[in-house]
């Protein structure tokens, strides 16, 4: 049978590698680093019953007030470059240049990157 079939292969922008989580809430923290910016942009997939939330922390594992996991309201849909943000705003520009870790709470999702712009 000579038949000739023809795929076409779609590779999500920055989507090579994901961190991904189940139904059942999962937890990424970074080690210690510091950035520079005034916002945090993800590029994440949630399930229509999943989310993403995100706490920044100081470099001992603290949450910085104002940008705690209860400050960050839940994150969902499928958005390749969606600014993070808690209760007072995205701007996050008082924290620059001081290390900071980044603590995320993924269900039923994937992030895929994340950048300081």
């Amino acid at each position: 049978d000579d038949t000739i079939h023809i795929r076409r292969c779609r590779l999500r922008l920055d989507g090579f590698v994901a961190v991904h989580a189940n139904y059942e809430p999962g937890e990424l923290v970074t080690k210690p680093f510091v950035f520079s910016g005034k916002e945090l942009v993800v590029n994440y997939s949630t399930s229509a019953a999943g989310s993403l939330k995100v706490e920044v922390q100081t470099e001992n594992g603290q949450p910085i007030s104002g940008f705690s996991l209860a400050d960050c309201p839940e994150i969902f849909g499928d958005h390749i470059e969606r600014v993070v943000s808690w209760k007072q705003g995205s701007d996050l520009s008082a924290l620059e240049g001081q290390a900071i870790r980044l603590r995320m709470v993924l269900q039923d999702a994937d992030l895929f990157s994340m950048q300081f712009r």
